[in-house]
């Protein structure tokens, strides 16, 4: 069977500069088995998958996966997934609102003028890190220079990240992970990887540099920009606008635009379609 399929770049508005994302438009009949394999042969770091919602306040459902697993909830594949439904001719229910329905329950999705998308971000559960494994942290991260006025978090929103802050932006693109003290720290913390970030001076390329780091099937990754981390880390900081930089180190330049509205973070950005085709599912 021929099923719609895009590939779209999320957070960016220059192709090959973000994350990109594979969105299977009009999943429903395939078995979970099948869209694991579907995700496994896309080979990127989610591929998502719509279907009909079984909420009346949904506009959508859709089920998120890696290579490896399910996720209830991950942020770039919302806006990618909105961007894709939205190329393809969707109407929200209520104008300049989308809601998906995902792992997580109900989502909201903020449509721009300009065409930018942003995702309301989940409520998360915050633990601070045990402080006995610091040495292990800058282990990890090749890096002395943890801000102590931010200890480390362990943000879980569906999706789990350790968020360490260091002192500067510089500190942040300097990191060098070693990945078996990152496998070893993930454990520990029960985490799905490190986001690591850091402000840049007044006048820099944005507010706050950001990396994200985890391990697949035991190799060391680095994501090019990630919505769930950056919705972490702005569950860390001030209710005030600002914006972020991730992928910088990978040769990409993602942009995430963080906005509050009564007091609640919104992750937002832009997307371009690089891929719009149909997928044969083998079904």
């Amino acid at each position: 069977m021929m099923r719609r399929f895009k590939q779209v770049d999320v957070f960016t508005t220059t192709p090959f500069k973000g994350n990109p994302l594979a969105v299977v438009l009009d999943a429903e009949g395939l078995s979970t088995e099948q869209m694991q394999a579907i995700a496994r042969w896309t080979n990127l770091s989610e591929t998502t998958f719509v279907l009909p919602a079984t909420d009346t306040n949904a506009d959508y459902r859709v089920r998120i996966f890696t290579t490896q697993e399910e996720f209830p909830f991950a942020g770039h594949p919302t806006l990618g997934t909105a961007h894709a439904l939205l190329e393809a001719g969707l109407k929200a229910k209520t104008p300049g609102v989308l809601v998906q329905e995902c792992g997580v329950g109900l989502v909201t999705v903020r449509i721009a003028d300009d065409g930018g998308l942003a995702f309301r971000a989940p409520s998360a559960r915050l633990d601070a890190m045990d402080s006995e494994l610091l040495p292990l942290l800058r282990k990890t991260l090749g890096s002395p220079a943890l801000d102590d006025a931010h200890p480390p978090v362990v943000a879980n929103m569906g999706i789990c990240w350790l968020v360490v802050r260091l002192e500067t932006a510089a500190d942040c693109l300097a990191v060098i992970p070693d990945a078996l003290a990152l496998d070893e720290l993930m454990r520990r913390t029960a985490s799905n990887g490190v986001a690591v970030y850091a402000p840049h001076p007044a006048g820099g390329p944005a507010d706050y540099e950001v990396r994200a780091l985890f391990l697949e099937n035991g190799i060391q990754i680095e994501d090019p920009v990630t919505g769930s981390a950056n919705a972490c880390i702005a569950r860390l900081l001030p209710p005030e606008d600002y914006r972020a930089r991730q992928g910088t180190a990978l040769g990409r330049d993602g942009r995430v635009t963080v906005r509050y509205l009564d007091g609640e973070p919104w992750i937002g950005g832009h997307s371009v379609t690089v891929i719009d085709g149909t997928l044969a599912s083998g079904d």
